[in-house]
C-alpha cells in the first residue's frame, strides 16, 4: 500500500535522542529547546519562539493571550481542523465560521467585514496547505476594527507571503510539528510572536502561570503563581527530534516541492480536460509543498475515485468535514453568511500521497491510476 503519509528522519534523530538521555535533562526547557527556539527566531523574524506540545496549545495560548471571555466572538474559516475552534471554544469564545476562496481553500476576506460585530476579537486565518491567506487584506481589517490576527500555520512553515514567513504576519502564529506535516516531532507545535508586547507573559502562561523562567534566568529570586496558564511544555525528546528536522528544513522542503511539481505537470492534461482542478498558488505566495490535492466534480466522483486508488493500493483520503456542520460546531458556533464554497468543495476534494521519502515509481504509480480512472 502507498500510504498517504510517512515521516521522514533526517538522521540525527537517533544521536540526539541519545544526547538528550546522556545529558539528563528530558524534561522541557533544555538545550536542544533553547536551539529549536535559536532556529525558529532566526528563520522566522519572530519577535519570540516558543516550543508547544502541539499547535493546538500554542492556539490555546493565544486565547490566553488576548484575555478572550466568554462571549467573546472569533472570525475564522469553516473549512480547518478542529483545534482552530477548539483552543478559543474553550475560553467561552464563539466561532464565527465565514466561507472559503474557491481558488485557494483559504478565508475569504471578502466575508469577513460582514461577520464582526461588538463582540469580535480576533480573526483567525489559516493558510491552508502551506498556501498564504490574503493577509494584507486581512491586517487591513484587523486594525480599522482593532482586533487580533492569530494565524494558524500549521501547515505553513517554511511557506511565506510576500516574503514574509507564514506565523509572524498578525500578532501571533501556530506552528504544527505533528507528523503528518512537513517538519516532524511526532507530536508538538510551537507559539510565534510578531513582537516582543506578549513575550514574558507568553512565557509565564507556558509555565503553569507561574515566572519560572524568570527565575532560571536569574531575573527574580524565586518564581511564584502569577497567572493563569497551563503545561505547555514538550520534553526535550521532542525538541531533540524536532531540531534533528530543523536543521534539515530547506532540504525537506525541497524534496517536497520536487514531488508537487511533479503532481502538478503529470495532472495538467487532466484539468484541460475538465476532470480535476489542481490547487492554485497566489503570485505573491511561496508555497511548501505541505499538500498535493485535487478538486473533481462531485462527491460521487470522489467516492469512485478514493475507492479505485485503494484497489490500486494507494491511500488517498478527503479532508475536512465543514465545521459548521459538526454537532460541535452548531453548539458552540455561529455562521456568517452562506458557506456554499465550504460546502461545495469539502465534497469535491481529494488529497494524493505525498512524503519527502516518496520514490518515483510511487508516484507514478498515483499517477497512472489516476489517469486510468478518468
Amino acid at each position: 500500500m502507498i500510504p498517504f503519509n510517512k515521516p521522514y528522519l533526517t538522521g540525527n534523530e537517533i544521536q540526539y535522542l541519545t544526547q538528550a538521555i546522556e545529558e539528563g535533562h528530558l524534561s522541557g526547557d533544555g538545550a536542544f529547546t533553547r536551539q529549536c527556539h535559536s532556529w525558529l527566531i532566526s528563520n522566522t523574524g519572530a519577535a519570540k519562539a516558543l516550543l508547544t506540545h502541539s499547535c493546538t496549545a500554542a492556539l490555546e495560548m493565544a486565547a490566553l493571550l488576548i484575555d478572550l471571555c466568554p462571549g467573546d466572538e472569533i472570525i475564522m474559516p469553516a473549512y480547518t481542523f478542529v483545534s482552530t475552534a477548539n483552543a478559543f471554544v474553550l475560553r467561552g469564545a464563539i466561532p464565527v465560521f465565514v466561507d472559503i476562496c474557491p481558488d485557494t481553500l483559504n478565508i475569504d476576506p471578502d466575508c469577513i467585514e460582514q461577520a464582526i460585530t461588538a463582540k469580535t476579537k480576533a480573526i483567525v486565518p489559516v493558510h491552508y496547505a502551506g498556501v498564504a491567506c490574503e493577509m494584507d487584506t486581512i491586517l487591513d481589517i484587523a486594525r480599522r476594527h482593532n482586533l487580533y490576527v492569530i494565524e494558524d500555520a500549521a501547515q505553513g512553515i517554511m511557506s511565506t507571503y510576500k516574503n514574509k514567513p507564514l506565523g509572524t504576519i498578525g500578532d501571533i502564529g501556530a506552528f504544527s510539528f505533528h507528523e503528518t506535516k512537513n517538519i516532524i516531532s511526532g507530536e508538538g507545535g510551537a507559539l510565534l510572536l510578531r513582537d516582543a508586547d506578549f513575550a514574558e507573559r507568553a512565557e509565564i502562561i507556558r509555565e503553569k502561570g507561574t515566572n519560572r523562567s524568570l527565575f532560571f534566568r536569574g531575573q527574580v529570586d524565586k518564581y511564584t503563581w502569577c497567572d493563569i496558564g497551563s503545561s505547555y511544555l514538550p520534553s526535550e525528546l521532542i525538541a531533540a527530534v524536532l531540531y534533528a528536522q530543523l536543521e534539515k528544513a530547506e532540504v525537506i522542503t525541497g524534496k517536497r516541492l520536487d514531488i508537487w511539481e511533479q503532481y502538478h505537470e503529470a495532472l495538467a492534461p487532466l484539468e484541460q480536460a475538465g476532470h480535476i482542478t489542481r490547487p492554485f498558488i497566489p503570485s505573491d505566495c511561496q508555497h511548501n509543498a505541505h499538500m498535493y490535492y485535487v478538486l473533481v466534480e462531485s462527491l460521487a466522483v470522489r467516492t469512485s475515485l478514493i475507492e479505485h486508488l485503494r484497489a490500486c493500493g494507494i491511500s488517498a483520503p478527503f479532508h475536512y468535514v465543514p465545521l459548521q456542520t459538526s454537532p460541535m460546531g452548531q453548539k458552540a458556533g455561529r455562521y456568517a453568511g452562506k458557506l456554499k464554497i465550504t460546502d461545495e468543495k469539502s465534497e469535491q476534494i481529494l488529497r494524493l500521497p505525498l512524503f519527502a521519502s516518496m520514490t518515483g515509481t510511487e508516484q507514478n504509480t498515483v499517477i497512472n491510476a489516476i489517469k486510468t480512472f478518468f
